[in-house]
């Protein structure tokens, strides 16, 4: 068991390595964000520091994965996701995917009598998809304003201003699937199957 163990909390460094070069940020960078030392995170990437819950829990906090992904924890085969709201920006976040890294998929809910101020867009690096489940989402992107009703869908890059918020008072809920390195999100249909000309 305890050769088990050594093998897991080895394999921590190299695991968040990689995370930091997929998500292209400097130990500076990553020190600013969590508190940890420079020294200290440099250490863990390369083994020579064990790591410790009070290291590891601002390191999964700032790479948006869980613990169990950071000491890559064997599965329980419960494929449950268990999703824990974040408030942001007067909405409600509900992540709907546990792994870094590639599109992310958000349930986004908007309450009742949001915001009701002028629209500021917003720009960012990025590709944004979004699904109306119930409401009126008001999506201002560009040149248009746009009043998306449940069913329908938007796909667009951030780096577009663009804001969204409810058209009306009601609430709204909306899927979103975000990719920060510019992933479209991709539907795949089959085409419709060719009709037998009819004989007159």
């Amino acid at each position: 068991m305890d050769n088990e163990l050594d093998q897991a909390l080895d394999a921590v460094g190299p695991r968040l390595r990689a995370l930091r070069r997929r998500r292209e940020t400097t130990l500076t960078d990553l020190s600013a964000q969590t508190g940890v030392s420079v020294s200290t995170l440099s250490r863990l990437e390369s083994g020579a520091r064990r790591p410790t819950l009070e290291l590891l829990l601002p390191l999964a906090k700032a790479y948006g994965v869980t613990l169990d992904e950071l000491v890559d924890a064997p599965p329980t085969g419960d494929p449950r996701i268990h999703m824990r709201p974040v408030e942001r920006a007067g909405m409600t976040m509900l992540p709907l995917t546990r792994r870094s890294g590639g599109i992310q998929a958000y349930k986004l809910i908007l309450p009742a009598g949001a915001d009701r101020r002028d629209p500021v867009p917003q720009t960012h690096e990025g590709y944004e998809w979004l699904y109306v489940l119930n409401g009126r989402l008001r999506v201002v992107l560009g040149e248009h304003d746009l009043v998306l009703v449940p069913g329908e869908a938007a796909e667009f890059d951030t780096r577009v201003p663009h804001w969204f918020g409810g058209a009306d008072t009601e609430p709204v809920e909306i899927l979103s699937l975000f990719g920060k390195q510019g992933e479209r999100a991709h539907l795949r249909a089959r085409p419709k199957a060719k009709q037998e000309p009819q004989d007159d």
